[in-house]
């Protein structure tokens, strides 16, 4: 539209430059050469559009979208076309809204939405939707999928680390629906949870009983494995005792003993021993000469 105003503008200077030269009428002729060069560099810079750093254009040429898009620097494009500039950077959507829980509970909630226009589908938003595609697609898919996730879920997992869960499949969901008309999700976070009065003092009543539950589980686990060691530890001093008492007769004894008596009679130290004898013989002395 620009370039067809800049052209008319400087076919009309010309027109007025060249009757102002006839009629020899300087100062008119001047002011219509500066307003043929001024329309005439207007209509020629429209075949240049400059795309923004995280920007991506699309061109419309009389209700003809290409199917080619602009991305960012300096495009060469027909003068008569009208370039429709996205934003193509990570974006938020920010929605408070009151939603239900799997109890049928309202609670209210504050998420936001990371999402960006993909650059190669630009051209399919524009044709399908129009540039005002976030307040048309976006929002009351978004709003749609959140209400859909939550009631089912109890809303205790809202208040807890099911939370995290609970996001992805918000996303999750959500990307099946416009991911492919060029929208892409990056994330879906839970920014705040307000429960109805009363309910996040139980909620947090049940989590500590529920803590407590498997702390003395876990302590009654670590004395059955305690009891289970000592008992095994206690077998194994006992079958090596029974080993040991086995190994050990009566001969073997008596011959340990001679061993060490004849040791002892042997020593510098000792002067005399003295060995009981059988039930009915007389002691045996011993000495170290």
């Amino acid at each position: 539209m620009l370039f067809i105003i800049a052209f008319l503008a400087a076919l009309v200077a010309a027109l007025v430059y060249f009757n102002a030269k006839k009629r020899f009428n300087k100062p008119e002729a001047n002011f219509a050469l500066i307003g043929l060069i001024v329309a005439a560099l207007i209509a020629i810079l429209q075949f240049w559009t400059v795309i923004p750093a995280g920007h991506v254009g699309v061109i419309d040429f009389f209700g003809n979208v290409s199917d080619n898009t602009l991305y960012p620097g300096v495009n060469f494009v027909n003068p008569m076309a009208n370039v429709i500039k996205f934003d193509a950077r990570t974006q938020e959507l920010k929605e408070v809204m009151n939603v239900p829980s799997k109890e049928g509970m309202s609670v209210e909630l504050e998420i936001s939405l990371l999402y960006s226009l993909s650059f190669a589908n630009a051209n399919k938003i524009y044709k399908t939707v129009g540039e005002d595609y976030v307040e048309k697609i976006l929002i009351p898919q978004f709003r749609s999928v959140v209400r859909g996730v939550t009631a089912s879920y109890d809303a205790k997992a809202l208040y807890t680390e099911e939370r995290e869960i609970l996001s992805k499949r918000i996303e999750t969901d959500l990307s099946k629906l416009v991911e492919p008309r060029g929208i892409t999700l990056e994330a879906a976070p839970l920014r705040q949870i307000i429960l109805p009065p009363g309910l996040t003092g139980a909620i947090e009543e049940k989590l500590k009983a529920e803590q407590e539950s498997q702390r003395m589980q876990f302590i009654l686990q670590r004395e059955t494995q305690e009891a289970e060691r000592k008992r095994i530890e206690a077998k194994g001093i006992a079958d090596f005792q029974d080993i040991v008492s086995k190994g050990i007769s009566d001969q073997l004894l008596k011959w340990k003993g001679i061993e060490a008596t004849e040791k002892l009679a042997n020593s510098n130290n000792t002067k005399i021993v003295i060995i009981g004898s059988a039930k009915d013989g007389l002691p045996i002395i011993l000495g170290n000469q």
